[in-house]
């Protein structure tokens, strides 16, 4: 099945139906709650779970049915977009949704004792509401102003990802589609070598980037201007409060279901960058990123349950850009479907590679200098290669 043009353009989304990005707060993050009913009705605690399924099927259905927005504004109206408060606020109340959301399924969870396999269950739900809680911190994160930053802490810290920003922006953003990035992902490398690797390094990164730059300044790790320290004392808090009012074991919950959100981080990082490769110039330098080192994608639904992180190209190539203001490109690599059905492609790798390496190749004009590639790999993709020659 074609992905079709979709009758919902950005600027729509924009004026007319600006309303629809409050979706995020009012429906989203409640979805981590939707399996409670049923699992009550008939005690069947696997139903706490039926919030996975739902957002992880019915958006990529969605986006079957309504199709691709490729549409961008005129650049003459960004600047009034970019001044509208309105995309800020959205903003702010998904933060507010998401971790009332949160709070709500901590207190369900607690008062119902709930047993290990429906804690399991629990968790498998709030996935997908524990990626929106970092993305919520990225964006927010990419911008310098004090309620920004504040609403990305508060919403790194709950999610328990405090140096994501300074990882993401003074890490990812230098580094990405080279060897040397931990959140670029390679060709031939399947998503799960790509998360123990990711998850690993783009920690140390975080610490080790914020310790430099205080170093530079004089200053030690815990100093008062250490970006990473206002995520780590709200997570802290969140954790300690957490333990104390609602025990060991809902402790061990959050921290669990955290983790499967910075899986779901983990996913986003896999896919948008997958086997690009930046080009050296003359002096050995990578050339600046551009919009042709990211993967695009333009379905509507999942762009719009994403704060349009699914335009990653403009994104990487104009970081400060905000999200209602990013563009497509037609001449820049395009996923052939929206993020949350690539995530479901990326679980299973024989099928991830086979949709997607043959695109990167392409993309390459079959030449493996020019793609990011796991070099374990190599004489299979010069196989391949010859083959395409």
């Amino acid at each position: 099945m074609e992905n079709a043009k979709s009758f919902v353009s950005i600027t729509d989304l924009t004026q007319r139906l600006r309303w629809l990005w409050l979706i995020n707060a009012a429906v989203m993050p409640w979805l981590l709650l939707v399996g409670v009913i049923p699992a009550e009705l008939t005690g069947n605690v696997a139903w706490l779970a039926i919030g996975y399924p739902i957002f992880y099927i019915g958006v990529p259905l969605l986006d079957r049915w309504l199709g691709q927005d490729p549409n961008n504004h005129s650049e003459e109206d960004v600047p009034a977009l970019e001044a509208d408060p309105y995309f800020k606020q959205a903003l702010f109340f998904a933060l507010f949704g998401s971790v009332l959301a949160w709070f709500a399924g901590i207190y369900y969870a607690t008062v119902n004792d709930l047993s290990w396999p429906a804690l399991l269950a629990l968790s498998v739900a709030a996935m997908g509401f524990g990626g929106g809680l970092i993305n919520l911190g990225h964006e927010l994160g990419h911008k310098r102003g004090r309620s920004d930053r504040i609403g990305a802490s508060i919403s790194l810290g709950i999610a328990l990802l405090p140096h994501f920003n300074v990882e993401h922006n003074r890490g990812h953003h230098r580094a990405i589609a080279t060897p040397e990035d931990h959140a670029s992902s390679r060709l031939g490398e399947n998503f799960y070598q790509f998360a123990v690797r990711e998850q690993i390094n783009t920690w140390r990164r975080g610490f080790a980037l914020e310790k430099e730059r205080l170093a530079k300044q004089g200053k030690g790790f815990w100093s008062r201007d250490n970006e990473i320290l206002p995520g780590i004392i709200i997570g802290l808090v969140f954790l300690t409060a957490v333990g104390v009012l609602c025990g060991a074991k809902i402790l061990a919950f959050v921290v669990f279901a955290s983790w499967l959100g910075h899986l779901n981080l983990s996913l986003a990082n896999y896919i948008e960058h997958y086997g690009l490769l930046r080009q050296r110039d003359a002096s050995g330098r990578y050339e600046p990123p551009r919009p042709q080192h990211s993967w695009n994608q333009n379905a509507l639904v999942s762009n719009l349950f994403t704060f349009q992180l699914q335009r990653h190209s403009d994104h990487h190539a104009h970081p400060s850009r905000s999200y209602q203001c990013l563009r497509h490109f037609d001449d820049v690599p395009q996923l052939p479907w929206g993020y949350y059905e690539m995530f479901l492609l990326a679980y299973i790798p024989p099928l991830w590679f086979k949709v997607m390496d043959k695109r990167v190749l392409e993309w390459a004009g079959g030449d493996l200098s020019k793609t990011n590639l796991h070099e374990p790999k190599r004489r299979h993709y010069e196989a391949v290669s010859a083959q395409l020659a």
